[in-house]
């Protein structure tokens, strides 16, 4: 151990602080721009916004941003991703400390562990792991919108059988329900009152959950709207069918956890033995970079533990 330390250069503990530094710079930004608005906030913006004249249009824009039939938001992918995923939609904020942050980590380690290395590291750090952990809290926020769902159908389906109309079923949910479903109810609420019709702002609710339990509530309420019946009845049964897809996803989710488990585990070592020795050891691969085939070699490697991962993970996801 104490021939390991002492083979540790000074100036690596001083870039390794440097790079705590940036990720604690950067992640004190985003607590700071993430915090969401209250509904106090929430209403008093809305109540500037009509006094100061502000058209119909450009009000229900700002609640809910139009989307392509893909999904994604107008413009700018990344803007849809931070919403979906519950994040304030600043974008060129995002790519911005990104990037900053890959350039000064790749500048720091440069000189440690070579610049092929030090910019892999940067990119994989500070551009692929934030958006992956973008992607996981958007999944995150969609599964907890549809485990919500059902309680809140249910909800919907009581205040319509006591004779409440649809709207104030649905806005009983948005004063009752947490978030986020309580927020996306209350969304639909706002754009009922500002002149769009039950039908359309839940209708636009399945476009900004692009799931297919939002999209069959969209359709009960669209096909009762057009041809009458018994909503409350289809409300129940609709609630009872997402809770069974839910629990056999729970159920599906635990037996395949060991398999997922590999799965990363398998993915992801061959990366970090990579780091490990390019941080240990620099000329470990320093001393054969020079070499023809070394990038041929290293773009074939990433490109079949990329495809071994792809192929690890589709086997243990299963679509229900």
């Amino acid at each position: 151990m104490a021939d390991f330390l002492s083979r540790i250069d000074p100036n690596l503990l001083l870039f390794i602080g440097i790079f705590i530094g940036v990720l604690l710079l950067v992640e004190g930004i985003r607590q700071v721009l993430s915090r969401r608005e209250t509904t106090t906030e929430a209403r008093s913006r809305r109540m500037k916004m009509v006094c100061a004249g502000t058209s119909q249009a450009e009000r229900l824009a700002i609640l809910a941003p139009k989307r392509h039939s893909n999904g994604s938001l107008q413009g700018f992918m990344l803007q849809g991703l931070l919403l979906d995923a519950g994040l304030p939609p600043r974008p060129w904020l995002f790519a911005g400390a990104a990037v900053l942050s890959a350039a000064l980590i790749a500048v720091a380690f440069k000189a440690v562990i070579g610049l092929f290395q030090a910019i892999a590291l940067a990119v994989a750090i500070c551009i692929v792991l934030p958006f992956l952990l973008l992607r996981a809290a958007r999944t995150k926020r969609r599964n907890a919108l549809v485990a919500q769902l059902p309680d809140a159908l249910d909800l919907m389906a009581r205040g319509l059988k006591a004779g409440h109309p649809l709207n104030t079923s649905i806005a009983t949910v948005a004063d009752t329900m947490p978030d986020p479903i309580g927020s996306e109810f209350g969304i639909i609420v706002d754009q009922v009152s500002y002149g769009d019709d039950v039908v359309t702002a839940v209708r636009k609710l399945a476009e900004r959950v692009p799931t297919e339990d939002f999209q069959y509530l969209a359709a009960s309420i669209s096909i009762q709207h057009g041809t009458g019946g018994n909503l409350g009845q289809v409300l129940n049964v609709l609630a009872q069918v997402i809770r069974g897809r839910v629990m056999m996803r729970r159920k599906i989710k635990a037996m395949s956890a060991e398999g997922r488990i590999s799965a990363m585990i398998l993915s992801g070592l061959p990366f970090v033995i990579f780091g490990l020795n390019s941080i240990i050891t620099p000329e470990y691969y320093g001393g054969v970079m020079d070499y023809p085939l070394f990038i041929p070699l290293a773009v074939a490697a990433v490109g079949l533990v990329i495809l071994n991962a792809l192929i690890l993970f589709k086997l243990v996801n299963f679509r229900i």
